[in-house]
């Protein structure tokens, strides 16, 4: 009897992670936080710079997706408050907007953003994202 590898055997096990999405599009942000929610991750989500700061902060998220252009206050903002706070050090930020990535790309990461990600974003990707974080290094 021919015996497999263990690698060929063993399932991926994604750790569950704490989701924040912030998105000022209502459609846009139900589907992302029901996405996520799809692939077993506790999620929250925001629809503004103020209500993103707050529920941040008490949520305390493994990963923020963060659209750049909010109304209100803008990515490059929420992160400046957020990134040296010591309840979110192990907080990744992803820049995901509508915004050309050749203009933005570098700035948001200059601004502290993992990496930066066009709109939709495509569920494999988020799949990786957040389930080992490897997508930046498969694109």
């Amino acid at each position: 009897m021919l015996m497999q590898p263990a690698r060929d055997l063993e399932a991926k096990v994604w750790q569950k992670r704490r989701v924040l999405v912030v998105e000022d599009n209502l459609d846009s942000v139900h589907s992302m936080a029901m996405l996520v929610k799809m692939m077993g991750h506790e999620v929250q989500f925001a629809i503004n710079g103020f209500a993103a700061l707050d529920i941040a902060r008490e949520f305390r998220p493994d990963v923020v997706l963060l659209d750049i252009g909010l109304p209100d206050f803008s990515g490059y903002e929420i992160i400046r408050q957020l990134r040296y706070e010591e309840a979110l050090s192990h907080t990744r930020f992803i820049a995901i907007s509508a915004l050309p990535a050749q203009q933005h790309r570098q700035r948001a990461l200059d601004a502290g953003f993992k990496d930066f990600y066009p709109k939709p974003i495509d569920p494999k990707v988020l799949e990786s994202l957040l389930g080992d974080g490897s997508a930046a290094s498969k694109r």
